[in-house]
Order: C-alpha cells, then structure tokens, then sequence
C-alpha cells in the first residue's frame, strides 16, 4: 500500500487552507505567508520614510553642483522599483538587494558629492532618512549572515562619511554618534523581527509537513489493514464456500454449480487489486487483445509494440476470457517493469484455430515463484487464479536468463 501514500498526502494537504499567496506546497506554506507580510509591512515602511527623504531631498542639499540630482535619481529609482515590488509580490529579492547595494554606493560617494561644503552637524541630509531602509532591504533580499553586516556596515557608513564631511568636528561626533545608535538599534530591531518571523514559519511548516507525513502513513496502513480483511472475508465467503460445494457435489447440477462458484471465487479474488468486472461477453479475436494489451503497457510506461502472428481464420475468443488474458499479461508486464527495469521487454500474442496463446518477457535476474510469500496477489491471483478462472492456463520460467510468462487458453472445437 506504499502507492496509496502520495494520494494520502495529498488529500490531506487538500484540507489545508490555500490561497493565491500560498501555493508552495506544505513545507513552505506559512513560510510563504510571512515572507509576503514581511514585504508588504517593509513597503508601506519604506514609502512613509522614503517620502520623508525625498521631500527633505528637495530642500537646498549639501552636493555640489553636478551631483545632486544625478544621486537623488540613483538612489531613489531602485527604492521606487522595491516598493513597488513589496505590493506586489513579485521580484522582492531582486528589487531589495538593489536598493541595498545602490545605497552603499550613494555613501561611499557622498564624500566626494559634498567636497568643499561646509554643512551644519544638523540637521542630517536627506540621505540619513534611508539609512534603515538599506537594512530593511538587506532583510528582505539577504541571507542571515549578510542582513547582519549590513545592519551594521550601513550606520557606521553613514557616520563614517558624514564626519569625513565635517571635517572630523566635535559637533559632528555628538550629533553623528547619536544618529548612528539610533540607527544600529532600530536596525537590529527590524533584523531581529525578521529572523524570529521567519524561525516561527519555518518551524510551524516543518511540523506541519511532519503530521501530514504522519497522517498519510497511518492511513496507508490502516488501507492496507483493510485490505487484508477484505481479501480474509473473500476467501472465507466465497472460496472457502465453493470448495465446500464442490466437496459435496454429487450430482451433475451440483457439480455444474460448483465450477461456477469456484470460476466466480478466482475472479474475485484475481480481481481484488483490480476493479476489472465482467462485462459483456461478446467474441473478440486475437487483434482486440493485442490492442488492449499494447493500451496497457502505455498507460504503464513501456514503449512497446505487441508482436502478433493470429491467423485470419482466428478464433473468436468470449469476452471474459479476453478480459482476463488482458489484465494478467499486464500484470505479468507491470512486474517486469518493477522488477526487471523493463529490462528486453517483449510481448507476443498467438490466435490460430481454438488456440491463444500470450507471452510476456524480459531480460532480469528472474526470481523462484517459491520464494513469493503467499500473500502477494501479483502472481498467484493476478495471473494463475485470474487464467485458470476462465479455463485457461498459466506457466512461469524464471531464471538467470530472464522471466517468461506464458498464458494459454485453448476454445472448445465447433
């Protein structure tokens, strides 16, 4: 029942609240969440204070002729684009790691962009307003160990070039020095918040991946339990009951009866991995079964052609023989397919007078059909029960050499 385990899991993962945001799949589902609620709270933080530099950006600045518009493009171009891919949802990584690269760049220039001014230690620039949005972006586009440095490395940039601007003035250290702390905690804190959001999602999905995991195998245990009494009841109800009619047969009626019992028991329990019934009855020749059975072994995986030698004057084969030669050459290819790797895989169909005749082969390593433990149906019922269910018969000759499955079904002459 290990097969029935991803169907499991995947009616469970069914009962799980989706939305247009959360289409990762289980182990990311709240992850996903908070990653969105991180970019969507970070823009509308980062339009309030970039507003806030760009309106300070329009007042008379501390750049030299020449410099100011050109850094105010640069700088707030890529905070546009990160905003705006904070609403959206789309490209936030990109958008972020941008700005946050770009930001550095503007104040490692901005030294140069100010040479020769002689600025007040406050107020602070425009630039001073976006110091935090360059960590916040860091948060959103990093890994941890990076968020980190930038935490840091973007207030002590700051600080670093505003004194460098000051000339190094006494002012400038108190009033910088204050700045630079403010902007190392509130940092922190946004660094802090993000790793604590993102722990809690990640530990959340973990457990839950691990309880649907939990789920899906108790279910596929307990299907297969179910199993295992459905095929206990068959074989009480109806095998053990046409054997007790066939022991007490001993009239042509009752015999006649018990051979029905007896068809009808092996075709259940032959039937009971598949949901094949009996259907109509209508003759078919030898073509129609190679078709199903080429049908069959596409639906499997096996790139095959049916080899057919069936003669034009063919015999007309019952319906529910048909059916049952069909389902256990499948049988026989499926196995060969699980076992062998597909291994020479051929398939070759017989029709001539009242004779049919089906063989399946491959080039494995071949198995003893002894060692096959008693309660595996593939073999036994799939192939032996379901054959001998229609008056037909069944032979395996595995080996070294490979696996050979011969079906045979012999008609009654007209």
């Amino acid at each position: 029942m290990a097969s029935d385990a991803p169907a499991v899991l995947d009616s469970a993962w069914g009962h799980i609240p989706h939305s247009r945001e959360a289409t990762a799949g289980i182990g990311s589902f709240t992850r996903t969440r908070v990653e969105r609620i991180i970019s969507i709270v970070a823009g509308f933080g980062s339009l309030v204070l970039g507003v806030q530099a760009f309106l300070t950006a329009l007042a008379p600045s501390d750049e030299q002729p020449g410099w100011h518009e050109p850094l105010v493009v640069a700088v707030f171009a890529p905070l546009a684009v990160m905003i705006l891919a904070c609403f959206i949802g789309r490209g936030v990584r990109i958008a972020a790691g941008v700005f946050a690269f770009v930001y550095v760049l503007a104040l490692i220039a901005w030294p140069i962009a100010t040479a020769g001014s002689d600025p007040p230690a406050t107020p602070q620039p425009w630039i001073w307003y976006l110091v935090n949005i360059a960590t916040l972006a860091a948060v959103l586009a990093f890994p941890f160990p990076l968020q980190i440095v930038w935490t840091v490395l973007a207030p002590l940039l700051f600080g670093l070039v505003r004194l460098i601007q000051g000339g190094f003035a006494t002012e400038f250290w108190f009033a910088n020095g204050l700045d630079v702390s403010f902007a190392l905690i509130l940092g922190g804190v946004i660094l802090t918040l993000g790793w604590v959001f993102r722990s809690v999602a990640a530990n959340v999905d973990e457990t839950r991946a691990r309880a649907v995991s939990s789920y899906a195998q108790a279910a596929a245990a307990d299907a297969a339990e179910q199993e295992r009494i459905a095929v206990a009841a068959l074989m009480h109800d109806s095998v053990l009951a046409a054997l007790i009619a066939a022991e007490r047969a001993d009239t042509p009626r009752a015999q006649t009866l018990a051979v029905a019992m007896a068809r009808e028991a092996l075709t259940r329990l032959a039937n009971t991995e598949q949901d094949a019934h009996e259907g109509p009855d209508e003759p078919r020749d030898g073509h129609s079964i190679a078709d199903d059975i080429d049908a069959a072994a596409n639906e499997l995986g096996a790139d095959l052609l049916v080899d057919r030698v069936i003669a034009a004057d063919g015999p007309q084969i019952p319906g529910r023989v048909a059916r049952a030669l069909v389902l256990a050459a499948t049988q026989a290819i499926a196995n060969a397919l699980q076992h062998a790797g597909g291994a020479g895989l051929t398939v070759s169909v017989e029709a001539a007078g009242d004779f049919v005749h089906v063989e399946v082969r491959d080039l494995g390593e071949g198995f003893d059909l002894d060692d096959v433990p008693d309660d595996r149906l593939g073999i036994r019922a799939s192939i032996f029960a379901r054959v001998a269910a229609v008056g037909g018969s069944a032979d395996i000759d595995s080996g070294r050499h490979g696996t050979t499955v011969r079906l045979d079904w012999e008609g009654t002459p007209e």
